[in-house]
């Protein structure tokens, strides 16, 4: 099995998307793999960390993922206004046999229609088209309100950002440098790798967490009404992909 680390590896070919990534809220709760492993697709399995940093193979993590989409490409082609949106998603970690360590994701809501069916048809990743909106009610606040079209699910963050982080724990370097995700389609898992600099994380803490996502995904519904074990936020990257394989 790789190691994780902070910085990206380089994409085994050209990559066929960028985007930039901005205004990032990470929000995370530790949970017991049990509740993860059902919800994996063939060939990956829960990877785990616990909470000081150390292995224990039991402890694995749920995060609540908002940020801004700006910027978006087909290298060379700019999509323009269209690929600028707002996007919560639910993700969990995992490491496939070939010790890649990535995440799946157990729903993404977007704030815009045509991204959405977009992202559905190319990658078959779990997309719903949602009201999604962000805003900066102080200098030093990042909030996220979003509702998904036809349903009352929502989901709303709002942290206060903290210090830059100069040197991330390593639980902090697993929640964020992922640098891949596992994509089942066809009755096939896919890895698809992507890369960015490294992580411009602050510390942050939670003004206000209301999310009925987690539950929505089919994880334990009284999570979000536990302290989160983990909030970060940064400024943003410029991600790319590589084609799945």
């Amino acid at each position: 099995m790789t190691a994780i680390s902070a910085a990206a590896p380089r994409l085994p070919g050209r990559p066929w998307i960028q985007q930039a990534w901005r205004d990032v809220v990470f929000v995370h709760w530790r949970v017991d793999v049990s509740a993860i492993a059902p919800h994996l697709p063939p060939g990956v399995r829960p990877d785990t960390l616990g909470a000081d940093g150390a292995d224990d193979g039991a402890t694995t993590w749920v995060g609540l993922i908002a940020f801004r989409f700006t910027d978006t490409a087909f290298p060379p082609v700019k999509v323009g206004r269209v690929g600028d949106f707002v996007e919560v998603n639910v993700r969990v970690y995992t490491v496939d046999d070939q010790g890649r360590h990535g995440v799946v994701f157990l729903s993404l809501d977007a704030g815009k229609l045509l991204p959405t069916l977009g992202a559905r048809a190319a990658t078959a990743l779990p997309y719903w088209w949602a009201h999604a909106e962000f805003r900066r009610p102080e200098p030093d606040r990042a909030a996220y309100a979003m509702r998904r079209h036809g349903t009352h699910t929502r989901s709303m963050v709002d942290v206060r950002i903290g210090s830059p982080i100069a040197e991330p724990t390593a639980l902090e370097t697993f929640l964020t440098a992922r640098w891949g995700m596992h994509v089942a389609r066809f009755g096939q898992t896919r890895f698809w790798p992507n890369e960015h600099e490294t992580w411009p994380l602050h510390r942050a803490s939670i003004v206000h967490l209301r999310d009925d996502l987690i539950a929505a995904a089919g994880l334990p519904f009284a999570l979000t009404e536990l302290e989160p074990d983990s909030v970060l936020y940064a400024p943003g990257v410029t991600t790319r992909f590589g084609l799945g394989r």
